[in-house]
């Protein structure tokens, strides 16, 4: 058992010889060089995770209807702020290549396009958001039916509106970031991101409930904080890039600003692609969030704090996938793509050790995680902790799935593989889904766990077809 064990995991066995260009590092560099990349990225968002889950945490403690209105506003949220997820795609991936190929001026130069590109966006977007916040409410499943779903109702729009204001500011935070991560710099954001979440924390405790003199805002309160805490990140952001010259990526005020068509075209091009992905995925996770509100106020409030628990072991995922992302992607720019395919392996071999722990923490903990988020003396409490436990069942079962699915989709998009990725997204989460769930809940009736359960059948599809273009070796062709 121990020399298999060592053998799946020993870097040497990732690489067949004769896809070798060079020799390979051994198990503790490979490993530690990984998790030097990975280990900021993964507590950077798995803490960013838990303290968006104690915002939503201090939130429940108002009661059903206020935890269902801060989570009615998350998927067009993530539909709104997509378009930058997508461009930070782009960005990460060619930072990387530019590194690796040695050519840092255009590294900050597609720092500096990036931000202004990012800034322009999302003026127009943050307007269009805040025009239509109550028609994407109620696109989103809310309703004035009942007296609980009016004020859930209300309540979502104040908090979208305000949201959907410091756009800009989130979006620009986010771009440095992901420039960052691209030169394989994963403890700044990890710094700038805690810090501004701590804040957005303070905030949340003296605007939700009015201590310290404060006045009591509930969940205008919560979006009020958020605010000030991205104000802080973007802040912290930029001194991470203008404070030293000697630093991989610097950017001034008196640096040249202007776009350069090249620059913009690897940016649009790598990013365009995710783009694509990222709008799939969003409106497949909008209509699976619209279909499991029609099942009633107690379901939805479960439904999302399974959704809150399972981003948060996502999050150890996605930080494995920065790293596999940084490093696919500058040993591709040094023309090592042996290097790059194992890279990618270690990190899937990490990610699945991972995702049994979380499994069997997920499992024990489901009852205590659901009495985290509401407080057990509110009306329907009970039912809303029931539903949640049998859904994190799920979500347990979901693990080794979703968390190898995300590292391998980090891989292709390093190598500036988008297309791929966002056509299996496509067909995944915006169809497969959302037409399963629709069957599910308005056809056979099932509850919210069994609902649950058919999705694992679509990440189950999702993991064969990015495995199997990952071992074709066909992302390791893509120029950026």
């Amino acid at each position: 058992m121990r020399e298999i064990i060592q053998r799946f995991f020993s870097p040497g066995r990732m690489v067949a010889p004769e896809r070798r260009l060079g020799p390979l590092p051994g198990g503790r560099d490979a490993y530690g060089r990984v998790i030097h990349i990975a280990l900021p990225a993964i507590a950077e968002m798995v803490l960013m995770s838990l303290i968006g889950s104690l915002d939503t945490i201090m939130v429940g403690q108002l009661g059903k209807n206020a935890l269902a209105a801060v989570s009615l506003p998350a998927q067009p949220r993530m539909i709104m702020l997509a378009l930058f997820f997508a461009l930070n795609v782009g960005v990460t991936a060619i930072v990387a290549r530019r590194k690796g190929q040695g050519r840092q001026e255009d590294a900050n130069l597609t720092l500096r396009n990036a931000l202004v590109l990012c800034f322009g966006l999302s003026v127009v977007v943050a307007g269009l958001a805040v025009l239509f916040a109550e028609p994407l409410m109620r696109l989103a499943g809310g309703h004035t039916r009942t007296a609980d779903d009016a004020l859930v109702l209300r309540g979502a729009v104040d908090y979208f509106v305000i949201m959907a204001i410091a756009l800009p500011v989130n979006a620009l935070s986010m771009c440095v970031s992901a420039a960052l991560r691209g030169v394989g710099e994963t403890r700044t954001p990890m710094r700038v991101n805690i810090i501004a979440n701590l804040v957005n924390v303070v905030f949340n405790y003296l605007l939700i409930y009015g201590h310290l003199g404060f006045p009591r805002l509930e969940i205008r309160g919560a979006a009020i904080a958020s605010v000030i805490g991205m104000v802080a990140g973007m802040v912290l952001a930029f001194q991470a890039v203008m404070r030293a010259d000697d630093s991989y990526l610097h950017i001034r005020l008196r640096d040249n600003w202007r776009l350069d068509r090249q620059t913009m075209g690897s940016i649009v091009r790598v990013g365009g692609n995710a783009v694509v992905e990222q709008a799939s995925m969003r409106v497949g996770f909008f209509l699976y969030s619209r279909i499991i509100y029609s099942l009633g106020v107690t379901m939805f409030a479960a439904h999302n704090i399974a959704m809150q628990f399972l981003a948060l072991t996502f999050n150890f995922a996605d930080g494995l996938a920065v790293a596999s992302t940084t490093l696919v992607g500058q040993n591709l720019g040094r023309e090592r793509r042996d290097l790059s395919l194992m890279y990618g392996k270690i990190t899937q071999r990490i990610a699945f050790g991972m995702s049994l722990v979380l499994g069997l923490f997920t499992a024990l903990m489901r009852y205590p995680v659901g009495r985290l988020f509401i407080d057990p003396a509110t009306p329907d409490a009970g039912m809303v902790i029931a539903f949640a436990a049998d859904t994190l069942l799920v979500v347990a079962l979901m693990q080794p799935v979703q968390m190898t699915s995300v590292v391998l989709a980090g891989c292709l998009r390093g190598a500036g593989d988008n297309l791929y990725v966002a056509a299996v997204m496509m067909v995944c989460v915006s169809i497969i889904r959302p037409i399963a769930s629709y069957l599910a809940v308005n056809v056979f009736q099932l509850g919210l766990a069994l609902v649950w359960l058919i999705s694992l059948a679509e990440l189950l599809i999702r993991l064969y077809f990015f495995h199997r273009r990952f071992e074709s070796g066909k992302w390791a062709e893509k120029r950026v």
